[in-house]
């Protein structure tokens, strides 16, 4: 889930911007160790409509193209269980409709894309006994990735702003991702006491060298021209273009002539900089090696040593057991399928849910805003490769996926 600070997930980090009706239903519900202490711009294209009456999402037609403006900016368009299903429905609408050739995503102006998934309501299902009626959430939006990647239109995110965990699995999983100026992407789940899901064991596992560990351990946050380099964004292309960019998109010429029109050169990034030091010190086989190759680097005076202290030190932040599961899911990952990767996921978080540290870890990040979980367990060594492997484990019910 994040460098959790800011932002929403499928789980990511919403920000002050409360919800009200969930903020109100989870402190009826949050058991006492989780009791919170008081406390358009975008050129309108087309005709936007609400699907059943939800403004959270608004669909329209232009030309040869279909429309979906994420529509939640006072949440960081955190995506809820209505928009997913709307999204889902007007996808399938659409792929069987010939006038429609390819499928545009956009978002309110605002800093975010979409900073994730409606957290603050499934920590309300969770702390009020109901996960698995949350798991049906992520059945959903799983299901909902699913669509998205394999979808036979080309499928064309815009992302100007925040992209993390549930808004990743609406935009990164399809065919073309362009990055504009206020573009930044980050999975910090392990932050939160989950794991990076929405598909990342299939894209994180496929970055460059160990780029996409390093960024599930840590929840680091790509530039536009770091997401370019490891696969995450397709093209770049500056946010004052991207206007003429979507309009153009609505007409018949072909996306990927378009896109190779617009494009821009991305640039080098930070972390595209530093690639051979995180394949060096992230090539281990635990999280505790990786930790001690850390260390070591960070206690010379290589060019390396700042990066490598501040990295340690951000992934002891952590929740231990959140950092073995994704390093395990991202090994793995690597000779999975995409599918393959959603159902695992499925399996890991239909075990997390019933745990501690995902309502700990939104708790300190979200709900309480201390900054201090407590983790349990609370150190990577007492975190066992068999408790590691009980949530790989096949469910009596497995995700299905359309």
């Amino acid at each position: 889930m994040r460098s959790v600070a800011t932002g929403s997930s499928s789980l990511g980090v919403k920000d002050d911007a409360y919800d009200s009706r969930h903020g109100a239903r989870a402190a009826r519900l949050r058991p006492s160790s989780h009791r919170r202490p008081g406390r358009k711009s975008s050129a309108r294209i087309g005709r936007m409509t609400a699907q059943a009456g939800n403004s959270d999402i608004l669909f329209a037609r232009k030309g040869a193209a279909g429309l979906v403006t994420l529509n939640r900016p006072h949440a960081l368009n955190a995506v809820t269980f209505d928009m997913i299903r709307s999204l889902a429905a007007k996808l399938a609408e659409w792929e069987s409709d010939p006038a429609i050739t390819r499928v545009i995503v956009t978002a309110a102006p605002g800093r975010a894309f979409c900073a994730g998934g409606d957290i603050r309501e499934l920590y309300a299902l969770g702390c009020a006994g109901r996960a698995e009626e949350a798991l049906g959430y992520w059945r959903s939006e799983y299901a909902l990735d699913a669509v998205i990647k394999r979808y036979r239109k080309p499928y064309v995110a815009v992302i100007d702003g925040i992209v993390m965990g549930g808004g990743a699995g609406i935009s990164i999983n399809g065919s073309h991702r362009v990055a504009g100026d206020g573009f930044e992407f980050a999975m910090p789940e392990a932050g939160l006491g989950f794991i990076p899901d929405v598909g990342a064991t299939w894209f994180l596992s496929r970055m460059p060298g160990e780029r996409g560990l390093y960024c599930g351990l840590t929840g680091a946050r790509l530039s536009p021209a770091d997401a370019i380099a490891s696969g995450i964004a397709t093209h770049r292309v500056s946010s004052r273009r991207l206007p003429d960019l979507i309009e153009a998109l609505c007409g018949n010429v072909s996306v990927d002539a378009l896109l190779a029109a617009f494009a821009e050169p991305p640039g080098e990034g930070p972390l595209t900089k530093l690639g051979a030091e995180i394949d060096r010190l992230f090539g281990e086989a635990s999280v505790e090696e990786i930790l001690a190759a850390l260390d070591a680097e960070g206690a010379g005076r290589g060019p390396a040593a700042d990066f490598a202290r501040t990295t340690a030190r951000t992934i002891r932040a952590k929740s231990p057991r959140s950092l073995k599961l994704t390093l395990a899911q991202l090994r793995h990952g690597k000779s999975l399928d995409f599918a393959e990767c959603l159902r695992t996921e499925f399996r890991i978080v239909s075990r997390l849910v019933h745990g501690h540290d995902f309502y700990e870890g939104i708790r300190s990040v979200i709900i309480d805003k201390d900054q201090a979980p407590r983790w349990q367990p609370a150190t990577l060594e007492a975190v066992s490769s068999a408790e590691v492997e009980r949530h790989f484990a096949p469910l009596p019910e497995e995700l299905v996926l359309p």
